[in-house]
């Protein structure tokens, strides 16, 4: 018998809430000093610390997303919402 079940895949708070602990983890920050609605330079964040980031969101949602999606969608609140509405 084969399963019908689909894997849910991540809310837009789901994918913000990862998000904020990476950033939070990565400028050795508490999440609750991310801003979600601040763009993702402020932070001082690379163009290799940006692919880090997508590459690392890859791993984690499953899909293929192009490194250059966070200077379309420069902030954590619009990444996680164009993000979830993929796949």
């Amino acid at each position: 018998m084969t399963s019908t079940a689909k894997v849910q895949k991540p809310t837009m708070t789901e994918i913000q809430e990862w998000i904020v602990a990476y950033l939070a983890q990565l400028l050795e920050i508490e999440p609750e000093e991310v801003d979600v609605t601040v763009p993702l330079d402020s932070y001082g964040l690379d163009s290799s610390a940006a692919i880090g980031l997508t590459g690392d969101l890859e791993d984690w949602l499953g899909y293929e997303i192009d490194p250059t999606v966070i200077y379309d969608y420069p902030t954590v609140e619009a990444l996680s919402e164009h993000l979830s509405s993929l796949a």
